[in-house]
């Protein structure tokens, strides 16, 4: 049984997609950028994480699952050099959980403002 989970982002009804997907025991996050309610964005890359994953983490929950179900992330940056600080942010929300997870280099999103985008797995057990 399919069940769509939306954040009521403008993107999620301009592109056509869900915040979230979940068929079964399977829980899939799109690419989350750091946008508020109020559709601003912080310029810090970890503060932007942090944004990211409480996006996340809402939508998992709305599905059935927690951030301790995550299985697999992807953390999307422009900027190498804020992996570290990133990877910091991801290490407190995953640190035990240790999913499998890859951080990858890009050469922009579609918000220049934004400086990460996290997508994220999970499996309900």
């Amino acid at each position: 049984m399919r069940r769509l989970v939306s954040s009521g982002s403008i993107y999620e009804r301009d592109i056509g997609f869900s915040r979230a997907v979940r068929d079964g025991d399977r829980v899939w996050v799109s690419a989350t950028a750091a946008i508020s309610p109020d559709g601003s964005v912080v310029p810090d890359a970890a503060r932007q994480a942090e944004r990211c994953l409480e996006i996340i983490e809402a939508a998992l929950a709305e599905a059935g699952a927690r951030l301790a179900d995550v299985v697999r992330t992807r953390v999307y940056l422009v900027d190498a050099a804020d992996g570290p600080a990133v990877g910091k942010v991801h290490g407190r929300a995953f640190g035990d959980v240790r999913p499998a997870s890859g951080f990858i280099v890009v050469s922009g999103f579609l918000d220049p403002r934004w400086r990460v985008e996290i997508e994220a797995d999970a499996v309900v057990s």
